[in-house]
């Protein structure tokens, strides 16, 4: 799962179940578990649920932008002081945490080597250290999908029916083809896509081999598939396609309100920030329909106990809750988020879900079927740090600032340092 561009400390909590202090204990003797989040988890009716039937506890989430949440989190675990009782990490920064296991509760040591047959195998897998601690309990996976904007594509004169739409780009270069023949009608002011590193994102999680190898080797800069689709992507921005928005920024948020592009690269948690984002003026415009190039994952997060917590027996409790089929599957219908457990796909109640906001697309089977399909890209150390940079790459060429060659070296140069 991915972030919303917002940063909060203690003094500021985004969604509270309970408003208090910091860490320990709250008023009344009651035990206060504090969650550290990025974005929009779809916890927010559950830790209110949580908390009624444990009226000994109370609960605060903090939540941060992407980028910021995981500088902290590490810099509360150098310390030693400031994590949150419970901490989510994506999983491009898990390789780069589950390197120190030391700072967090061994899950398995909690009972966790009774639960892992929940998630999916490798899932269960990417948290584990090498020595075999397990350091965080599974959320969503990601997946992909595209959403697009039905009344956009209609007036440019393309079809807005989702099989049909499908039928445009069974290819990332038909993607790009397809929004040049948008550009020529397409209504003022909008482009094709929202910005050059949201689809590079897309290609990326395709790709057999991501930024490393598996021996923790940075290969990007050797990666024909990458290179392959950052020469596609940058020819796209140059041929006028994206609406230059970097993913998860204030612009972008702005971008959905103001309906600035037509299609953007959809993981499964990415219907929860288009309804937020969007708004319900939006509702029945946007729909779902598969991806170029088929299969694919970006993003899924892990929950975490780091173990200077002052309250660790609860917040495994807690995480064990959240991150359990039932919850899992309740998330998916509130946010979208798709569930890392697999006996759920086959689950009438999640197979046969239509998202309402999304002009009732079938996205229980359209993303369930992705998950079956999907073979999880082995994330390195600083994968997060990788793709952070390869964006930042890209907006260099969306504002001119570099041609696509210049910035694929100079990032390919940063990475290695």
């Amino acid at each position: 799962m991915r972030p919303k561009a917002l940063a909060i400390g203690c003094a500021a909590l985004a969604t509270a179940v309970v408003l208090s202090g910091c860490s320990g204990t709250a008023s009344g003797g009651k035990t206060k578990l504090t969650i550290g989040l990025f974005g929009n988890f779809g916890y927010a009716e559950l830790l209110k649920e949580y908390a009624s039937t444990h009226p000994d506890i109370e609960i605060q989430d903090r939540t941060a932008s992407y980028s910021d949440h995981h500088k902290n989190l590490a810099a509360h675990l150098a310390t030693g002081n400031g994590a949150a009782d419970i901490e989510a990490v994506d999983t491009g920064y898990v390789n780069q945490f589950k390197a120190t296991p030391d700072k967090f509760v061994d899950l398995n040591t909690k009972g966790g080597d009774q639960l892992k047959d929940r998630w999916l195998a490798w899932k269960w897998e990417g948290s584990l250290s090498k020595d075999g601690k397990q350091i965080g309990y599974g959320t969503d996976v990601g997946g992909l999908a595209i959403c697009y904007r039905r009344d956009l594509l209609q007036n440019a004169g393309l079809p807005a029916d989702r099989d049909q739409v499908a039928a445009l780009w069974p290819t990332w270069q038909d993607f790009m083809a397809a929004g040049k023949k948008f550009q020529e009608k397409a209504p003022e002011g909008v482009k094709w896509f929202d910005g050059g590193p949201t689809v590079l994102n897309a290609i990326v999680g395709q790709a057999s081999v991501g930024y490393y190898d598996k021996s923790d080797k940075i290969v990007v800069g050797d990666n024909k598939e990458i290179k392959a689709g950052w020469d596609l992507v940058a020819d796209g921005v140059q041929s006028g396609l994206s609406s230059k928005l970097l993913y998860s920024t204030p612009v972008w948020n702005t971008g959905f309100k103001q309906g600035q592009f037509a299609t953007v690269t959809c993981p499964a948690w990415q219907m929860a920030k288009i309804k937020d984002q969007a708004g319900p003026e939006a509702a029945g415009k946007w729909d779902v329909t598969s991806v170029p190039g088929g299969g694919g994952n970006w993003g899924g997060s892990y929950l975490t106990v780091p173990k200077a917590g002052k309250n660790v027996d609860k917040a495994v409790e807690l995480a064990a809750w959240l991150t359990a089929p039932e919850q899992q599957a309740k998330v998916f219908k509130s946010a979208g988020l798709l569930p890392s457990i697999p006996k759920l796909y086959d689950d009438p109640a999640i197979v046969d879900y239509k998202n309402p906001y999304f002009n009732d697309a079938p996205v229980g089977k359209l993303f369930t079927d992705a998950a079956k399909k999907l073979n999880p890209q082995y994330q390195g150390p600083k994968a997060g740090d990788i793709q952070t940079a390869i964006g930042n790459a890209m907006q260099r060429v969306e504002q001119g600032k570099q041609n696509g060659e210049d910035s694929w070296r100079q990032f390919v140069g940063d990475v290695q340092k």
